[in-house]
């Protein structure tokens, strides 16, 4: 008889690249959420949430992008994030689950502000911030994809 060698590792899986961002971002998320709340600075926090949203949808455009070969653009909006478009460009290589399961609004109520192609970039992202208008100063201030570090 043949003795065969049973290695624990055979059949183990290692997490994927887009496994562990999306940890990342839930981790991100959860900081900025729960930590300036704590340190009694909603202000503060909501703004910080809108940068780490905003980030989320730079990776999800970015894993669009690395499908397709084009970002979707602005009739399109966010929601092609979640959805495979019914008009213009169609994305061929586009996931059964999308590449977000929604797109939520900013911490204020509004909907994120989507062009592509941008003024600033490939596309821009922007949210109006507690006042809900374009422009603004201190805490009324825009919140756009191009200024976050």
């Amino acid at each position: 008889m043949s003795e065969q060698k049973y290695s624990p590792l055979k059949n183990q899986r290692g997490f994927t690249l887009i496994e562990i961002l999306v940890v990342v971002m839930i981790l991100g998320i959860l900081a900025a959420v729960v930590v300036p709340n704590l340190l009694d600075e909603p202000e503060k926090a909501k703004r910080t949430t809108t940068e780490v949203q905003i980030r989320g949808f730079e990776q999800s455009l970015a894993r669009f992008k690395l499908d397709n070969g084009f970002f979707p653009s602005t009739e399109q909006e966010l929601a092609a994030l979640v959805e495979k478009p019914k008009n213009g460009r169609i994305p061929a290589k586009y996931p059964a689950k999308g590449y977000m399961k929604k797109i939520p609004l900013d911490p204020w109520g509004n909907a994120y502000i989507y062009l592509s192609p941008g003024i600033h970039d490939d596309y821009d992202i922007m949210s109006y911030g507690p006042d809900g208008a374009s422009g603004g100063e201190g805490d009324d201030a825009d919140i756009n994809s191009w200024e976050i570090e």
